[in-house]
């Protein structure tokens, strides 16, 4: 026999899971942008060599900025399936 009724914990839970998943997204990206800003926004400050912090800032600007990209891929393949 199949239920046609509303089943309020799946909705519960898909609300939960995309509430976490957008949190996740912002906190990422927020991460990403204050380091890409602390590496120097990827110009070297008056002509200064770059120091091993702002390499490392950088890189993890760029990890933090992938892995926002590659939720937002994962969420178009599960809307658009291909």
């Amino acid at each position: 026999m199949i239920r046609l009724g509303t089943t309020w914990g799946t909705i519960g839970g898909v609300f939960g899971v995309s509430l976490g998943v957008t949190v996740l997204v912002v906190v990422l990206f927020s991460l990403g942008v204050t380091a890409w800003a602390r590496a120097g926004g990827g110009t070297p400050r008056h002509g200064a060599r770059r120091g091993r912090p702002d390499t490392v800032a950088a890189a993890a600007a760029v990890v933090c900025f992938a892995a926002c990209l590659a939720i937002a891929a994962y969420g178009i393949e599960l809307i658009i399936p291909g």
